[in-house]
C-alpha cells in the first residue's frame, strides 16, 4: 500500500472516531459540564424527591433541592414546566446525570439584584420595616425585596446602647440612604432627625430714656 493511501486510511478512521465520538451523548454532555453550559429542558416527569427532564436523550434527575430558591410544596407543578440547567454530574458508567436549575436561578438573583441597588441613589429617603436586631444596628426591609443596614450610631442623635433600646422587629422605619458599597446599603435615621438649635443669647439694648439718664447719673459726680 502506498504511503498515500495509508495517510488516506489513517485519516478516514480518524475522522470515523471523531464521528462516534461527537455522536456518544455523553460526551457531549461531559463538554456541557465542563464548560458550564445552560440549558434548556422540560420537566417530562416528577419522581421521588425530584424531577425528570432529557438532555441529549439521556434520562437526567433534577434533585428537589435543586429546582428552585426555595422549598417546593408540591412538585407535581413543576410538571411539563420548562427551565435552565447546568450538569452538576455526568457519569456513563453508572448511567447517571443530574442536572441542578438552582445555580442559574442565584446568578439571576444576585445580578437582578445589583439592578436594583444600582437604581438607589444616596440622599433617597425610604420606608421599611425592622426586620432583625443585631448589638451594632439594625436590617432594615426596604422595597423591591432589598435591606440595608442602620448602625446603632446611626439610629438617634441621642445616644443608643443598643437598638433593642429604642427598636423593635416589624416597626415601620423611615430611613435615608447614607451610602452604597460592595452591594451593601447602609441607612440613617438620625440623618432624618430635626436639628435641635441651641436658644440664642439674648442681647437687652437699653431704651433711649434710660441711656440718657444712665449718662447724667454718670457725670452729676464728676467736678470741673
Amino acid at each position: 500500500m502506498s504511503e498515500e493511501l495509508l495517510q488516506e486510511e489513517t485519516q478516514t478512521m480518524a475522522d470515523l472516531e471523531e464521528h462516534f465520538d461527537d455522536a456518544n451523548p455523553w460526551n457531549l454532555i461531559a463538554s456541557y459540564k465542563e464548560n458550564g453550559t445552560v440549558l434548556p429542558v422540560k420537566v417530562e416527569g416528577i419522581v421521588n424527591g425530584g424531577a425528570i427532564a432529557m438532555v441529549e436523550g439521556i434520562r437526567g434527575f433534577i434533585p428537589a433541592s435543586r429546582l428552585s430558591l426555595s422549598y417546593i410544596e408540591d412538585l407535581e407543578t413543576y410538571l411539563l414546566k420548562d427551565i435552565e440547567v447546568r450538569v452538576i454530574e455526568a457519569d456513563q458508567a453508572e448511567n447517571r446525570l443530574v442536572l441542578s436549575a438552582r445555580e442559574i436561578l442565584k446568578e439571576k438573583e444576585k445580578k437582578e439584584r445589583e439592578e436594583r441597588i444600582a437604581s438607589i441613589k444616596v440622599g433617597t429617603v425610604l420606608t421599611g420595616k425592622v426586620e432583625t436586631l443585631q448589638n451594632y444596628g439594625a436590617f432594615i426591609g426596604l422595597p423591591d425585596n432589598l435591606s440595608g443596614l442602620v448602625h446603632v450610631s446611626q439610629i438617634s442623635q441621642k445616644r443608643v446602647k443598643t437598638p433593642k433600646d429604642v427598636l423593635n422587629v416589624g416597626d415601620e422605619v423611615t430611613v435615608k440612604v447614607i451610602g452604597i458599597k460592595d452591594g451593601k446599603i447602609s441607612l440613617s435615621m438620625k440623618a432624618l432627625e430635626e436639628v435641635k438649635e441651641e436658644p440664642e443669647e439674648k442681647v437687652v439694648i437699653p431704651k433711649a430714656g434710660n441711656i440718657g439718664t444712665n449718662l447724667g447719673d454718670l457725670f452729676k459726680n464728676i467736678k470741673l
